[in-house]
């Protein structure tokens, strides 16, 4: 068994900053060869240098990855550089508040094409790729590629001023359910990570002037602090790794424990 993903190939998007940077990061490190896709190319080149300065097999990608033409312009320039493609990372999301009874700024069709439509497009271009592949190389045995999906704890929580980004993140979730058995006859895997509790770019944002709002999520947080974005790449490592190689379809959470617990219970501590 091994976490190396040393030789693969990697799209990750939203790989300009946050929890995709961090990821990107994650993967040049231990060997593997990164397109950072994103919207970003100032920051994109940026970051694409420094990876390149530190010795790893990199590629920048810049576009609107909500756009069908984008994400198939996406899929061949990775192919240009590599040659082939082996994990895919669905780290670009949006957050945007939602006035729940005001149609003009509910957000839902920003959150659904951004965080759910997007992903899923992508997901179908890769994963056909993955096939074509496996045929190619008469590989005919264990999977052919592992899709990870970037989804929130809010799935699980309603917040009235998230309304539309925590239905795009339970629809995230339940695609990535979905995928996973439709996909797995084709020795696809695709798993998701739910964050909460982890310093992502909008948290680091939300947080970055407010220390009281800080540590009220480090107190609802059982583990007692905010961890920071190489918790998450961490984890996408393994399930890009042969070592999750019997595991698809499930929402692995890294929120400290956050989840477990009844809010109203913070109140006795």
């Amino acid at each position: 068994m091994s976490f190396s993903i040393e030789g693969k190939t990697a799209i990750i998007t939203g790989a300009a900053n946050g929890i995709g940077l961090a990821i990107a990061r994650q993967f040049a490190d231990v060997g593997a060869r990164v397109v950072l896709a994103d919207m970003d190319e100032d920051k994109l080149k940026l970051e694409e240098g420094a990876m390149r300065d530190a010795g790893a097999e990199v590629q920048r990608f810049s576009g609107d990855l909500r756009e069908k033409l984008t994400l198939a312009n996406l899929l061949s320039a990775t192919l240009d550089n590599f040659d082939r493609v082996d994990v895919l990372v669905n780290a670009s999301r949006q957050v945007l508040e939602s006035d729940a009874l005001n149609p003009k700024a509910d957000n839902f069709d920003a959150m659904w094409k951004q965080n759910v439509l997007s992903n899923f497009r992508l997901t179908q271009l890769i994963a056909k790729r993955f096939e074509q592949q496996a045929i190619e190389d008469d590989d005919f045995a264990g999977d052919v590629g592992s899709i990870i999906n970037l989804t929130s704890i809010a799935s699980e929580r309603a917040h009235p001023d998230l309304l539309a980004y925590s239905v795009s993140c339970a629809a995230l979730n339940q695609l990535t359910r979905s995928l996973a058995v439709a996909l797995a006859p084709r020795r696809v895997r695709v798993n998701a990570i739910s964050i909460g509790s982890v310093m992502s770019a909008s948290l680091q944002s939300v947080l970055s002037d407010d220390t009281d709002l800080r540590n009220l999520v480090a107190d609802v947080t059982p583990m007692g602090y905010i961890a920071e974005a190489d918790a998450v790449a961490e984890a996408a490592q393994f399930l890009a790794s042969t070592a999750s190689r019997f595991i698809t379809g499930q929402i692995v959470t890294i929120d400290g424990g956050r989840t477990l617990i009844d809010p109203a219970a913070t109140a006795f501590h």
